[in-house]
């Protein structure tokens, strides 16, 4: 047989574009369409109703950017079309090949109930089927001119990332708006070609089930008739059934699919815009399933569940139809979808706590897993919250995106720092917003690297951010795919459903220790300075609003514990955890309304810890330790004067001088006290540092280096920093001044100031405190680079194999050599308050109040000595997507803690980050609890969500090791309980005298619940 696979594969490319699906509607009428400009920000329904509208014409240019536009379409069906399938087409003018951030718009009947969305690859409302002659269409469509910050591919910065600085020109021209008649039978053969020719292009050229296929699409094409497409459709589609009919092989890859429309809680467009942004989709969502009996949407973050239910409820009245049916899926059980390594240890706990809750009290439904498709990799003790949050399984499906090294498994068992484990996929499909190509079939095939031990993987489908989540074509497709020889087989479903297939199959999957590591978007730890140190402080803050709100729950009587307020700052908080707004790689306009956000969370929340204080009682001015570490340490008194204090762990003191065991000397650019010796170069970096108590000089080369790269990445600006950052860089030496500016016996400290680069200034302040060998260096920057990163270095005199870095309930150890493909990928890493590095007998630690990038490098001297240097990334200027991201004021603490262990690192980690509070207050109550016991951490303290009055308490070991100890409570104890995260029995904990017996295995995690005598 002569090979024609080229003129039949050409000829039903051409047949399917040009003549099937130019046929799909069968005949249109034009609606009579007029507009009305929303002014400034987006109105409600009634509004826009009530509104007068001019006449607009199809061809007009509309929307300025971030506009809101209402048009008025009436039309009216003909008498022709009585009993046909009569829909709504409308075109608002979709521009590039992305379904999501462009213009989007939500259809209303004139009573304000939302019908559906039209999105660019959903452009349809039905109308009804079958039509009546004559009947009446009349609707509101509120259309968003959202701008494509995509556009050029992320080449080009734009100011249309905010509204203040985007213009007001119109970014659409309205093509069409349309009723027209679906002609279902050309619509089905539209789908049937489709699905037949992609599978026959993914087939090897050898397979006969390609030749096969060919050969009948060949065939069914003699069958078109031209000029009648409609007419012929059926004996087009006739001829296609038995290609079509044959069954897959018995083992066949099964995809299991799950409806999905990932929406970023923010991103390329601000809050606001992801409220509307999801009552279009979950408006499409519902529609569909009122279509498809068998079709399955799964939806995480309860945040957007919140905002339909709140702004749409007549949407959310569908989307409480569609869960009782098990039709849609609630999944995730987060508040959002939040990045993975920044939020600390209690805010991932509080992320459960509050989605799973919601997903609980509103639909009865405990979610199971952990939906996390698109955080820039995942902490080593997931594993572990996820468990204690009553979770199953683990999806993402990012790390795909490594640019170095491919991870090995897509099913396997994620065990985490403490040794908790959790069933975990990676859809190997490699996209959550899959819609059953061909291609996509043949790549999760290809791809699934478990064959021979499984044979099934999950999908999740439909077009994401904005662009209207599934479509009854895809689901068309899944269920051709459903069994179809030459294919996997596709089956819709809840992820659920799939874990526990997926599980039962392979129980014995392969495990993976430690973090899930992308290989990519490493900038994330960094950019957005400003974003990441309001979460950081917030964290803190509600910390100790809960403390002492509970202190004076248990201590005043007319005092009522804030819970709604908390509750509704800890959302506040949680929201900007996402995964695009903490790592910093959203639109200007979303970082600047997250500054706000926060500023408002830190006075509300000083306000709250205030007046529980003052609930306290009158009295003489008192110290507050918020920490889980007794303090003994200078701070200034409110006129400035330092003062030596010593203050118990989650407690207070009066504000009384103590004597500081080393006072602080100061000799030229000296400083000391008795526990380290501190020399200042004349360039402003640290010449010297000398542990007095071990005898050793601590650096190997100056420290706090402070060195200015180029830093521009091969694509993402905002999200990436590319190793060959490392190539171009200047070292900042030209110190302008550097002055000894305090001496006291308590305090010493040197400024150090510097001007470069484009206008920028750099000023530190060097501080020595007495009675402790913490070194600050509080910065300030005035910032004016463009693609550039600033880093401070410490060069270490030390052999450390591995660092230490904080993480969330714990820390986990990374190599310092880069033997393999896999630790030179980690050339940028994360952390939380510190990183620890050490050798047998000495280590070193840096502490930072909001810094989480950092690298950690070493190498061997002539001297045969090894230098270990600890560089954290202080801020960066990518200018895409946010031209202007990080310019301006920056205001941080970093410090350098010489002859550290990991018990002082955690130590000084809270210290530097919970500052002693100084109020007034009467009496002395007891700690809410006290721990006796080494690595016996208490992370949170507050009263039960269910407001009974117990007091719940969160500890965890901190230091790597196994940890026994007591809690004793400040109150009396009549009882107490082993308690998941959501405050729920396990078992009762170990009373012995009044007071709780604890102890913990390495990282673990216990959250105790103590009822009140």
């Amino acid at each position: 047989m002569h090979d024609e696979s080229r003129r039949i594969e050409e000829r039903v490319q051409r047949l399917h574009d040009q003549r099937i699906k130019t046929a799909v509607y069968a005949a249109t009428v034009p609606f009579q369409v007029e507009a009305w400009q929303a002014p400034g920000e987006p109105v409600p329904f009634e509004e826009a109703a009530a509104a007068s509208y001019a006449p607009f014409a199809m061809g007009t240019p509309w929307g300025p950017p971030w506009g809101t536009t209402w048009f008025r379409m009436r039309g009216q069906v003909p008498e022709a079309w009585a009993g046909r399938r009569v829909e709504a087409v409308i075109d608002l003018g979709f521009t590039g090949d992305w379904p999501g951030n462009q213009a989007e718009a939500l259809v209303h009947r004139t009573d304000g109930t939302p019908l559906k969305a039209v999105n660019p690859l959903n452009q349809y409302v039905a109308i009804a089927n079958p039509a009546q002659g004559g009947e009446t269409v009349d609707y509101l469509v509120e259309a968003a001119s959202n701008p494509d910050i995509l556009a050029d591919n992320f080449s080009k910065t734009t100011p249309l990332g905010d509204k203040l600085t985007a213009g007001d020109q119109p970014l659409y021209t309205f093509r069409s708006a349309d009723l027209a008649v679906l002609d279902e039978e050309v619509w089905h053969l539209d789908l049937d070609v489709q699905v037949l020719r992609e599978l026959m292009l993914e087939l090897g050229e050898h397979d006969p089930r390609r030749h096969e296929i060919a050969h009948a699409l060949d065939r069914a094409m003699d069958l078109l008739d031209l000029d009648d497409v409609s007419g012929s459709a059926t004996a087009v589609r006739e001829a296609l059934k038995p290609v079509l009919s044959k069954p897959a092989h018995a083992s066949a890859h099964t995809v299991s699919g799950v409806g999905h429309a990932h929406i970023d809680s923010a991103w390329l467009w601000p809050i606001r815009e992801t409220k509307r942004k999801t009552s279009r989709t979950f408006s499409n969502v519902t529609s569909l399933a009122d279509e498809y009996e068998d079709f399955v949407f799964a939806c995480s973050q309860a945040q957007q569940y919140e905002w339909v239910r709140d702004h749409y409820p007549k949407v959310w009245a569908r989307i409480q139809e569609a869960v009782k049916k098990g039709q849609w899926a609630p999944v995730g059980g987060m508040w959002v979808e939040s990045d993975g390594n920044l939020p600390g240890g209690e805010a991932v706990a509080r992320q459960f706590v509050h989605g799973k809750r919601f997903f609980m009290d509103h639909f009865g439904i405990e979610t199971k897993g952990v939906w996390l498709p698109d955080s820039f990799g995942y902490n080593a003790a997931y594993p572990q919250i996820a468990k204690l949050a009553g979770n199953e399984w683990f999806l993402t499906q990012k790390i795909s995106w490594n640019q170095t090294n491919r991870f090995p498994h897509h099913t396997f068992w994620w065990e985490g720092i403490d040794g908790t484990r959790i069933f975990t996929h990676f859809p190997p499909v490699d996209t959550y917003n899959a819609r059953f190509s061909g291609e996509e079939m043949s790549r999760a095939v290809r791809n699934y690297q478990e064959k021979g031990g499984a044979s099934r993987s999950l999908a999740p489908f439909g077009w994401g951010d904005g662009g209207g989540g599934p479509t009854r074509e895809i689901m068309e497709r899944a269920r051709r795919l459903a069994d179809l020889e030459g294919s996997a087989k596709v089956v819709v479903e809840h992820p659920d459903d799939f874990f526990a297939k997926a599980r039962a199959e392979y129980p014995d999957a392969p495990v993976w220790v430690g973090e899930l590591y992308l290989e990519l978007h490493r900038a994330t730890y960094t950019s957005q300075a400003r974003t990441k140190q309001g979460n950081r402080r917030s964290e803190h803050l509600l910390r100790e609003a809960e403390l002492w709100a509970t202190t004076a729950a248990l201590h005043a009587a007319d005092y009522a514990y804030p819970y709604e307020r908390l509750d509704r700052l800890w959302k506040t908080v949680l929201l900007h955890q996402f995964h695009d707004i903490l790592p910093g790689s959203s639109i200007a306009w979303v970082h600047r309304e997250a500054e706000a956000e926060y500023a408002r969370v830190s006075e509300d929340l000083h306000a709250l810890t205030a007046e529980a204080v003052a609930a306290l009682g009158a009295g003489g001015p008192r110290v507050f330790n918020a920490g889980p570490c007794d303090r003994a340490e200078v701070i200034r008194t409110a006129d400035g004067t330092p003062l030596y204090v010593e203050v118990p762990a989650s407690g207070s003191a009066p504000l009384t001088p103590a004597e500081p065991p080393h006072p602080v000397t100061v000799d030229g650019r000296t400083l000391a006290n008795g526990l380290v010796r501190v020399e200042v170069a004349e360039d402003g970096t640290l010449a010297s540092v000398y542990d007095l108590r071990a005898g050793r000089e601590v650096l190997a080369e100056p420290g706090n280096l402070l060195r200015l790269h180029t830093d521009l990445p091969n694509y993402w600006d905002a999200w990436d920093i590319d190793k060959h950052y490392r190539n171009r860089y200047t070292d900042l030496l030209d110190a302008s001044s550097v002055t000894v500016v305090e001496q006291d016996p308590l305090l010493a400290a040197v400024r150090v100031e510097r001007d470069f680069g484009k206008g920028s200034r750099i000023t530190q302040t060097i501080t020595l405190r007495a009675g402790s060998p913490r070194i600050d260096i509080e910065t300030d920057i005035d910032w004016h680079e463009s693609e550039k990163i600033l880093k401070a270095a410490f060069p270490v005199d030390i052999r450390a194999p591995h660092s230490s870095a904080e993480i969330q309930f714990g820390h986990i150890q990374r190599p310092t050599h880069t033997n393999t493909s896999w630790e030179a990928a980690r050339f940028e890493v994360s952390g939380h308050r510190w990183v620890h590095i050490g050798e047998p007998g000495y280590g070193v630690a840096v502490i930072n109040d909001s810094t989480y990038g950092h690298d950690v490098s070493r190498t061997v001297r002539e001297d045969g000595g090894t230098t270990t240097t600890v560089r954290l990334s202080l801020v960066r200027a990518p200018r895409i997507p946010d031209p202007e991201a990080d310019q301006g004021r920056h205001r941080f603490t970093y410090a350098l803690l010489p002859g550290a262990r990991i018990e002082d690192a955690v130590a000084e980690g809270y210290a530097l980050n919970l500052p002693l509070r100084v109020a007034e207050a009467a009496g002395a109550p007891q700690p809410v609890v006290s721990v006796e016991g080494e690595g016996v951490t208490v992370e949170a303290v507050k009263l039960a969500d269910d407001t009974s009055g117990d007091v719940v308490v969160r500890l965890y070991e901190s230091r790597g090791g196994r940890a026994t100890g007591v809690l004793r409570t400040g109150f009396p104890l009549a009882g107490a309980q082993i308690t998941d995260l959501l405050e729920r029995p396990l078992q009762d904990a170990d009373l012995t005298g009044g007071a709780v017996a604890v102890a913990l295995r390495p990282f673990q995690i216990l959250t105790l619940r103590l009822r009140r005598g």
